[in-house]
């Protein structure tokens, strides 16, 4: 009888083999971070400032590899009129001011306009009318140097 009553139970279903799920792998992807030194974020905000007032002709020209320069860079632009220079001018100060808190160490040229340069000791800014930015030809003078022409935004 016993092996009635053992015959009649029914076996419980076996359990299905179940894989186990891995946890998909999560691939981090490092950006690499450039850090630009004090003048090159210096040079970003005064070309900011210029753009702010549709100055032409934007150039950087990296002086860092010519012996015995003045400065580390020289950012060069023009316009048109003695007005949009002054605008200019008032622009890259007010950036410069607000981004890295520096004051220009010297200035010149506001009386006439005509080229008026702030001198941030490690980048000097030089903002023309254009007739004297071809007479004078600073990019010229440093064709040595590397030049970078920045594109109106």
């Amino acid at each position: 009888m016993k092996e009635k009553k053992e015959a009649t139970k029914k076996k419980a279903p076996a359990k299905k083999a179940v894989a186990k799920k891995t946890p998909a792998k999560k691939t981090v992807t490092k950006k690499t971070v450039i850090k630009k030194d004090k003048g090159e974020q210096l040079a970003d905000n005064v070309v900011f400032g210029m753009q702010e007032k549709k100055a032409e002709d934007i150039v950087t020209i990296n002086l860092k590899n010519i012996k015995n320069s003045i400065a580390d860079y020289f950012i060069i632009c023009h316009c048109e009129s003695r007005t949009q220079a002054q605008a200019i001018a008032d622009s890259v100060e007010e950036q410069v001011y607000k981004k890295s808190g520096e004051s220009a160490w010297h200035k010149e040229g506001r009386e006439n306009s005509e080229w008026i340069l702030l001198d941030y000791s490690n980048v000097v800014v030089h903002i023309f009318l254009r007739d004297k930015r071809e007479f004078y030809g600073l990019e010229r003078l440093w064709g040595d140097a590397e030049i970078k022409h920045i594109n109106v935004i």
